[in-house]
């Protein structure tokens, strides 16, 4: 995608981003690899495409289970949908739930979320672009294009898949010939390294890749008590909202309950409709199965009784409006019969309908790194300011009539990135979560220790998981805030994507200062304010330069030669004075944050020795500073007068 590592590379991605580069319209170029540019060089030379980046080896099967020799992996052939079928189609009648059916790999929330995305074509043809046949122009090259921690990205692969015994080792359709689900399923897997590493994930993960979402889950059993108003706004929105019953052993799997209910099972949520019955408001929700047939046959069913007991025109509204495998039932039984809810709530990019309303969503893309910005969970005092902080300000309370509160709805979704990709590394997903605090008046600076010793924090996730992302939904009183995402111990290193989404108006910034530099007056001395002691030492020191006594700076700290101008790594007495006084100045900075008096302090300590030495600077510097100055998280006396050397010297140098 981005070229990556370092300050440059991040100021360039940065720019491209600026630009419009990761939208709906200008998806990245995995690998930089550029499909049309490719396929036409295909076409031009006659040769069918091979996949450098994604190559048909052993390595892009797996790593572990699917290493290379393994029992699982002996004797696969990689082949082209035109050497296992002489009749080979990319779709046949439209994208279906029956075009996925599982293989030999543990991706079934991979399927589940497959088989949602062909409920709703529009979102669909964003992943599987439009055009792409074994017939026109074929040059054994296909492109899919998925949401990546914030941005749209263009995967471009050859049709080599695995085959075993002469079968298709993964995923495949129920129509011998057809091939988009195998295709995109290989695309994923190039995505993330391997096709091992999509084993084992949850359907909400493949909901926001396929649109760029944020996901939310609610145990039905513990439910908020405004669930019904979520949901109601969540299809206002357009969102993709699913429910499920929890299994209790695997003989449930696909079980069918007195009712036709399937445990185990992908349903959808499609409507919700309040009626008068019995001179009361019920209150009603729509699901569908997504394989169609099986419905439930409780109240409110098809055929029920309870359908001729409301007004005839309100009756044939809501049955004309439903299609197979739909039904209604009371939103009560709904929570009695169902065990969890899942809303993946879109972004406004990915909703082209005027008439839906839309969250304003933030963004921002962030780094922990050991010592610098990884501080870990509040368990952590110490550390735990040195996390990433990021101001919301909620200006609008929401518009409900219901509800007497003044308060504003808000998510908070917090994702780490790439971790899949370091499974073969023997790397998994970290634990992560956040917390917010109440700040009024808050300056856009970094907070410091003190501020999270005696602030208690107003909201958090509801847990600190290893899942991809952490997403809570919160509703808080108009007002300035902090929030704080962190891993739950502290030095765990990952990048990651922090957003913000608030149904009403609302700004969001990073918290960070700004770089400055406050170095005092330059001393005025003369040989006369210099005391007898000092020059004695003095002449040890030094030695004979032409008439005069000079001290050698390499002698005491190579560093110290960034002082002069006239590069001769010597100082006289009257110059010798004044940096001795500003290294004496760094001894007691040095010993105030050296709290174990071990002779080094802890790197996250540096940060506030800096800035009481005069720097300020922002997250971005101190992970700089602490990548060169620092050895195991702790720097020596030695370090840090070189760090401090070196930033009175650029200080200077830029400002003349």
């Amino acid at each position: 995608m981005y070229p990556s590592g370092g300050i440059s590379a991040t100021i360039y991605t940065n720019r491209l981003r600026a630009e419009g580069m990761g939208s709906k319209e200008q998806a990245v170029a995995f690998a930089n690899q550029d499909y049309e540019a490719l396929k036409q060089q295909c076409v031009e030379s006659g040769c069918l495409f091979e996949d450098p980046c994604f190559p048909a080896e052993p390595p892009s099967l797996g790593f572990k289970e699917l290493a290379p020799y393994s029992s699982k992996t002996r004797d696969v052939e990689w082949m082209r949908p035109t050497e296992l079928t002489g009749d080979p189609q990319f779709i046949i009648g439209g994208a279906t739930r029956t075009d996925i059916c599982q293989g030999a790999l543990g991706d079934c929330w991979l399927l589940a979320a497959i088989a949602s995305l062909t409920l709703n074509e529009k979102l669909l043809h964003r992943v599987v672009p439009h055009g792409q046949s074994f017939q026109d122009d074929y040059a054994g090259i296909f492109h899919f294009q998925f949401w990546q921690f914030g941005e749209w990205v263009d995967v471009v692969i050859d049709d080599r898949l695995p085959v075993k015994d002469g079968e298709l080792m993964f995923v495949h359709s129920a129509e011998g010939n057809e091939f988009w689900s195998a295709l995109m399923e290989k695309a994923y897997a190039k995505l993330n390294g391997s096709y091992e590493a999509l084993s084992g994930g949850s359907t909400t993960e493949g909901f926001e890749d396929f649109t760029g979402g944020v996901s939310e889950m609610y145990e039905l059993r513990r439910a908020p008590k405004d669930l019904y108003r979520i949901i109601g706004k969540a299809l206002d929105r357009g969102s993709l909202l699913g429910c499920s019953i929890d299994i209790t052993s695997a003989f449930d799997m696909e079980a069918v309950t007195f009712k036709k209910l399937v445990k185990g099972h992908a349903y959808s949520v499609t409507g919700l409709k309040e009626v008068e019955f019995r001179g009361k408001i019920e209150r009603l929700i729509r699901i569908r199965n997504p394989w169609g047939q099986v419905e439930w046959t409780g109240a409110w069913s098809d055929n029920s009784p309870e359908w001729s007991e409301i007004d005839p025109s309100e009756r044939e509204d809501l049955h004309l409006k439903m299609e197979d495998g739909e039904f209604w039932m009371s939103f009560a039984e709904f929570m009695r019969q169902f065990s969890r809810l899942e809303i993946c709530n879109l972004t406004p990019d990915v909703l082209s309908d005027d008439a839906l309303s839309h969250w304003n969503t933030m963004k921002f893309y962030g780094t922990w790194r050991k010592g610098s910005t990884a501080g870990g969970c509040r368990n952590h005092p110490n550390t735990f300011w040195i996390n990433p902080q990021y101001k919301i300000t909620l200006l609008e309370e929401d518009d409900d009539p219901e509800d007497d509160e003044v308060a504003c709805s808000f998510l908070v979704a917090l994702m780490q990135k790439d971790r899949r990709r370091y499974r073969r590394h023997g790397q998994d997903m970290h634990t992560i979560g956040f917390a917010l605090y109440e700040h009024r008046g808050c300056q856009n600076v970094h907070l410091k220790k003190n501020f999270f010793l005696s602030s208690a924090s107003c909201a958090r996730s509801d847990t600190f998981i290893n899942l991809r992302e952490v997403s809570t939904r919160l509703r808080l009183p108009p007002g300035e805030y902090i929030i704080v995402p962190s891993t739950f111990e502290p030095g765990k290193e990952a990048d990651f994507v922090l957003r913000v989404f608030t149904e009403k108006q609302s700004e969001t910034q990073e918290l960070d200062d700004e770089i400055s530099a406050d170095l005092g007056e330059d001393e005025e001395i003369t040989e006369d304010d210099i005391d007898d002691s000092f020059k004695s030492m003095f002449a040890q020191l030094a030695g004979e330069v032409g008439s005069e006594q000079h001290i050698c700076l390499t002698v005491l700290n190579p560093c110290l030669h960034l002082y002069l101008k006239d590069g001769s790594a010597r100082l006289g007495l009257v110059e010798f004075q004044i940096l001795w006084n500003k290294i004496r100045k760094w001894l007691i900075i040095f010993r105030q944050f050296d709290l174990d008096k071990s002779g080094a302090m802890s790197s996250y300590e540096m940060r506030l020795a800096v800035e009481a030495a005069g720097f300020k600077l922002n997250n971005t510097l101190h992970q700089i500073l602490v990548a060169r100055y620092a050895e195991n998280e702790m720097i020596d006396f030695d370090n840090f007068i070189c760090c401090l050397v070196k930033l009175e010297w650029l200080y200077m140098t830029m400002c003349g």
